[in-house]
């Protein structure tokens, strides 16, 4: 799809824009001058902007531990505006285990990297809300909303287009037991839906969807600004904000070989999932009927995240023939509680999913426009077209 075609298929999100922009000046006209002052950035800022993580680190912005509770409150409320009621859901979801995670854990503190008195090693204060610009009007504008396992960024321009990419939700534990015979799984769709199109293929379809036997210890392109032909997964100290020094590095690095060795992860299956812009593994376009529509399930599984207006933009984009380049590929075990990994790639659209860690029961997963990350391509439209 040409980037014309994608200017004329988005469609007008002005409500949820509103809402956003709302809810924005709402925020930050409860911060004091100093809070202000840390939450706001100018726009485009593009080397902060584009900053974003999925880790236990500082995301940029004024946290939520450092909110009163009505501020915490609206901040809430702006995150909801870029979210669907189940999208915000799962995300309420997602930062409620960093208490779970904190209990599993024996409450230590050992691996932050920021100790100090009262310091937290899983906290849910720690979550990040960013403003870029300023919001409402013509000018284009942002928000960022990151903690632990969630990094969400919206760009508006002119008012009325959103770019809600990169999308992150992961979740540690990705199954948590509850009382009696239930489970609570975040992101339950994301793997039992990709499992179930992996399960329908058959013997050659299989062959062309599997990359490799063994799954990486991460996401590819991991937390990078861009997408770019070629890249494998970062080292495991480049996807915090904080410099390491050479020792802390050197565990890092440790405990990343421990990880992989664990995995018997080799040059070859790293290889074989590198990133490429041609994508890998098997196109729908051969895929019979049942079959698309399990990976269109797939598909909406990241798409629903987003508020109806901005979702209903990004199915369009992505069903009919669009849908036929989209490529399925997976590697690693196929059966549940087993390391695995899997990708969609097609035209301006990226998922990545790698659930290995922690015992296979620790999800990272990312929705990018490798193209539009950032709202790269609008901006650049309007910047060439303002006057």
């Amino acid at each position: 799809m040409t980037t014309s075609e994608t200017k004329d298929i988005r469609r007008e999100a002005r409500v949820t824009v509103e809402r956003m922009a709302e809810r924005a000046a709402d925020f930050l006209a409860a911060l004091s001058s100093d809070q202000q002052a840390t939450a706001s950035f100018g726009f485009p800022e593009e080397e902060e902007r584009r900053r974003w993580y999925y880790t236990p680190t500082h995301h940029g912005g004024l946290p939520l531990g450092e909110m009163d509770p009505a501020q915490q409150q609206r901040a809430h409320h702006l995150v909801a505006s870029g979210l669907s009621v189940p999208g915000y859901v799962t995300a309420s979801t997602i930062i409620g285990l960093e208490n779970t995670l904190d209990a599993e854990e024996q409450w230590r503190v050992s691996f932050m990297r920021d100790r100090g008195p009262g310091a937290r090693g899983r906290d849910p204060g720690k979550y990040y809300l960013s403003i870029f610009g300023k919001p409402g009007g013509d000018a284009p504008w942002g928000w960022r909303f990151g903690g632990h396992h969630i990094s969400l960024h919206y760009t508006i321009v002119a008012g009325r287009i959103v770019t809600p990419t990169p999308t992150f939700f992961g979740a540690n534990p990705a199954e948590s037991r509850l009382v009696g015979p239930g489970v609570l799984r975040p992101l339950a769709g994301e793997e039992d839906l990709a499992r179930a199109l992996l399960h329908t293929l058959n013997d050659d379809q299989r062959a062309t969807a599997m990359l490799a036997a063994v799954a990486p210890a991460d996401l590819v392109t991991g937390n990078r600004p861009y997408v770019e032909h070629g890249q494998l997964p970062p080292a495991q100290w480049e996807i915090f904000r904080e410099e390491l020094d050479a020792a802390a590095r050197e565990r890092s690095r440790a405990n990343q070989a421990r990880m992989e060795a664990a995995l018997k992860l080799g040059a070859d299956h790293l290889e074989a999932v590198r990133h490429t812009e041609t994508p890998k593994g098997l196109p729908a376009a051969r895929l019979d009927g049942a079959q698309r529509q399990v990976l269109t399930g797939l598909i909406r599984q990241y798409l629903d995240r987003l508020p109806e207006d901005v979702a209903a933009a990004e199915v369009e984009r992505l069903t009919g023939t669009a849908l036929d380049g989209i490529h399925f590929a997976w590697a690693g075990s196929a059966e549940p509680h087993q390391p695995h990994y899997y990708r969609l790639q097609g035209a301006r659209f990226l998922v990545e999913y790698d659930n290995t860690q922690n015992d296979a029961n620790h999800i990272h997963s990312v929705w990018r426009d490798p193209e539009g990350d950032f709202g790269t391509d609008l901006l650049a439209r309007h910047y060439a077209t303002a006057h």
